[in-house]
């Protein structure tokens, strides 16, 4: 998920949901991730542009963590930053299998709460909704707005095969809808009506064909 104006936009969502925004509370301790980043080791990953009929497949399940998995979620993470952004799923590099990243901290001066979720799951969604506007590393410069339940409770494994649970909130409710959307085959421009995704996908094709020819 693009960064650049979801940390513009946070105070226009509240706005809209008609709610403040609030940190994730935790529902189950959630132990500190043990692996170490170490970033002259990882890879930054290309990322898929949007059309690409990869990121319209839904994805796998992971199943075991191996150390191939654990490289990927570090590679992910880079890639993530390096963006910038605060979420990127597997398939948007892709690897079709459920997995994703996360950090929706954006405070200057705050510590970075990077995520990873293997096969991760909403087992519940608030009737409230909040409405962001959003925006996808697949499909550079284009934002819109799309609501959504404004809190969630996701099941997950982390990269030590233990199960995890938490209720999200605000920037972290939508950041983990949209991407685990991306496991699901759906962009967020599904959201929107037929013109104006059309639209959109049609500069993202263009846009590929510039590249192609730089």
């Amino acid at each position: 998920m693009d960064c650049a104006e979801e940390c513009q936009n946070e105070d226009r969502a509240q706005a809209k949901s008609g709610t403040p925004d609030r940190v994730p509370v935790r529902s189950s301790p959630l132990p500190e991730l043990t692996f170490t980043f170490i970033w002259a080791r990882m890879t930054i990953r290309p990322i898929l542009i949007h059309p690409d009929p990869r990121l319209k497949t839904v994805a796998a399940p992971v199943g075991e963590i191996t150390e191939e998995i654990r490289t990927l979620a570090e590679d992910m993470l880079q890639t993530m930053y390096d963006a910038p952004g605060i979420g990127l799923a597997a398939p948007q590099i892709g690897r079709s299998i459920r997995l994703l990243v996360m950090d929706c901290v954006k405070e200057e001066g705050a510590t970075p709460r990077p995520l990873v979720l293997v096969d991760p799951e909403i087992t519940w969604s608030s009737e409230e909704a909040a409405t962001y506007e959003e925006g996808c590393l697949s499909i550079p410069d284009q934002y819109a707005d799309v609501t959504r339940p404004a809190e969630v409770e996701v099941t997950w494994t982390d990269l030590e095969g233990k199960p995890q649970t938490e209720r999200f909130t605000g920037l972290w409710a939508t950041c983990v809808q949209h991407e685990i959307d991306h496991l699901d085959g759906k962009l967020f421009i599904d959201y929107l009506k037929p013109l104006k995704r059309q639209m959109i996908t049609r500069k993202m094709a263009k846009l590929k064909r510039e590249r192609a020819r730089a």
